[in-house]
């Protein structure tokens, strides 16, 4: 098929199975086509807009999933054997609120822990109970909230809840 498999990041690498979401900024890349290199977003609805293929839901889908449906849709009408690749140049954020001193949305890093995202939010409050952190899974928000340590790992549109201590 020709497309990348391999889930290119600028920041680092992140798990392959990604699956793309509201926030994302991608670049899509066909080689040796300038006109169809795009930085986009993706819209609150999942939406990126590309030339001759128009509006494209790509919510939910992989890195390598895009790659393919782009590839697709330029085959045959367009490029003989268009050679596509998509990277991720921004994930969307995570959020983290409750006992920290400046909750909201934080820039998502590879690598990222509870611990790093209460440093990025200023730290706990001195009510904060370190043992009572729990997180919602931005890919499912709907999910009941997992009690988490301050080494777990995060993932983009992640929300973190800070209890209050109870001394």
């Amino acid at each position: 098929m020709g497309t990348s498999a391999a889930l290119a990041i600028t920041q680092g690498s992140l798990e392959s199975n990604y699956r793309l979401g509201s926030g994302d900024k991608i670049l899509i890349n066909v080689y040796g086509e300038d006109d169809l290199t795009v930085e986009t977003q993706l819209s609150d609805s999942g939406l990126v807009n590309y030339p001759f293929l128009g509006e494209l839901k790509v919510n939910g889908m992989t890195v390598a999933e895009l790659e393919a449906r782009i590839h697709q849709g330029l085959k045959g009408d367009y490029l003989v054997n268009p050679n596509v690749h998509v990277s991720i140049l921004e994930y969307r954020p995570f959020y983290i609120h409750g006992e920290v001193e400046k909750p909201g949305g934080y820039p998502y890093q590879p690598g990222l822990t509870v611990s790093k995202a209460a440093a990025l939010a200023q730290g706990f409050t001195e009510r904060a109970s370190e043992s009572k952190i729990f997180v919602v899974r931005g890919d499912d928000p709907s999910q009941t909230p997992e009690k988490v340590s301050l080494n777990a790992q995060l993932r983009p549109g992640d929300v973190i809840t800070v209890e209050q201590s109870f001394f």
